[in-house]
């Protein structure tokens, strides 16, 4: 069984008139994510770096948040998840979501430990 693949992006914004045209609008797309990210990677602006968002620099969920979308992106456009049943798309794409916060939630509180740890001086452990 043959079907149409939607060709559209960002919820019908954007419609094309063909996959490869979709494919290079998406590929752009995330060319000018990957840009931004680049750019705010080398540039660190103050204002970023010297804010903190619950435990972390701004930068760095910016970085998070950009990442995911890429992969939401690729995942939705490029493995063709789009045209799947709602049931496999939302056990594929809200799996890794809720890992990925998880893991964030374990590296945010892991991380101030350690920093806590070198701040208020070295403990040493006897094994």
């Amino acid at each position: 069984m043959a079907h149409e693949h939607k060709l559209e992006i960002f919820r019908g914004l954007l419609k094309f008139k063909s996959n490869v045209s979709k494919i290079w609008g998406v590929l752009i797309f995330l060319t000018i994510i990957t840009t931004i990210e680049v750019a705010l990677g080398i540039a660190k602006p103050k204002i970023l770096i010297s804010s903190y968002f619950l435990g972390m620099k701004v930068l760095n969920w910016i970085f998070i948040i950009l990442t995911l979308v890429k992969a939401y992106y690729i995942a939705w456009d490029f493995m063709h998840l789009r045209d799947e049943k709602s049931s496999l798309r939302r056990a594929i794409v809200w799996t890794p979501i809720f890992l990925v916060l998880y893991l964030v939630f374990i590296l945010l509180f892991e991380a101030d430990y350690i920093y806590v740890i070198f701040r208020d001086g070295f403990v040493k452990w006897d094994f």
